[in-house]
């Protein structure tokens, strides 16, 4: 039975106005049980609903459109900034947009843009009418460090790019899956290439880095996902490959490929993170999500 707690101080002035049930404790305080018949219908009602939750809800992703992916590709910076180009980074984006595109995603890819320019396309994005859409999609392929990501002339906050998208901003994505790809690596940081021929990649040798930022950040609110490419800073690489793809994006487009249309997201996240471990890099996603999310064919 719930109960309020009293805490008068013992003594016999005390104890001649005492009524009701008690308990006497070693200390030097005292505990009235107030029976409250309130608070125990709360409890009850909290509990009930707990057991009444299905393991199995999906979101439902039977809306008239899948809704918009933008991708942020950053290729070049300001010298000012003193970051490398990064070079290659446009198979990552070509490789992302084919695979969302599978996934019917309405895709809009942005190269190089400035910080001002990043900022007005998400909020224009974040003011659109997402009422017949199923959820929301950023990429974001560039340098990062901490909770930025680079663009050609500065830095952007995540959690600034994703506060646009939650409920009180953005009423048309209350309760749908709002989806964050962060592919950043750190300035000079990077992993020694070795050369490989991905799945879907084109005809020809493709050279692949790890990533080596610490992007770390948990957006407030229900119905996120954030997804990295790496959680640490562990690698150094300074030979300038001539044709690059990531190891992380590389391995999200073959899983999206192989599974976008029937694996849950979350767990085909963690196929990502195993397959991208193999490589001596972590990539991590921290989930929001309350349901399960599948991106299914819409019939």
């Amino acid at each position: 039975m719930p109960c309020f707690l009293s805490t008068e101080p013992r003594g016999s002035r005390y104890k001649e106005k005492r009524r009701g049930p008690r308990t006497e404790p070693s200390g030097n305080y005292r505990f009235n049980l107030v029976p409250n018949t309130q608070t125990h219908c709360i409890h009850y009602s909290f509990f009930s609903e707990i057991n009444s939750l299905d393991p199995a809800e999906e979101y439902k992703m039977c809306n008239k459109r899948r809704v918009l992916a933008l991708i942020f590709n950053q290729e070049k910076f300001f010298g000012r900034l003193g970051l490398n180009d990064r070079v290659g980074t446009s198979a990552d984006r070509y490789n992302l947009k084919e695979r969302l595109k599978d996934l019917k995603f309405e895709v809009r890819c942005y190269d190089n843009y400035k910080q001002v320019d990043v900022l007005d396309e998400i909020a224009k994005a974040a003011e659109e009418d997402h009422s017949d859409a199923d959820c929301f999609l950023l990429a974001f392929l560039s340098h990062g460090e901490d909770n930025h990501v680079y663009c050609y002339d500065g830095k952007i906050c995540i959690q600034d790019m994703m506060s646009m998208f939650k409920g009180d901003n953005c009423r048309d994505l209350v309760g749908k899956p709002k989806i964050f790809i962060i592919q950043a690596c750190r300035g000079k940081l990077f992993d020694e290439g070795v050369t490989v021929t991905p799945a879907d990649a084109v005809d020809g040798i493709v050279e692949v880095f790890a990533d080596a930022c610490a992007i770390r950040t948990l957006p407030a609110g229900a119905d996120f996902i954030i997804c990295s490419s790496v959680y640490l800073i562990y690698h150094k690489h300074t030979r300038p490959p001539t044709k690059k793809v990531s190891w992380y994006i590389q391995a999200l487009c073959e899983m999206l490929r192989k599974y976008g249309n029937s694996l849950e997201f979350t767990e085909l996240l963690t196929l990502v993170n195993r397959k991208v471990s193999m490589r001596n890099q972590m990539p991590c996603f921290a989930s929001m999500l309350t349901k399960k999310l599948y991106f299914r064919p819409k019939k």
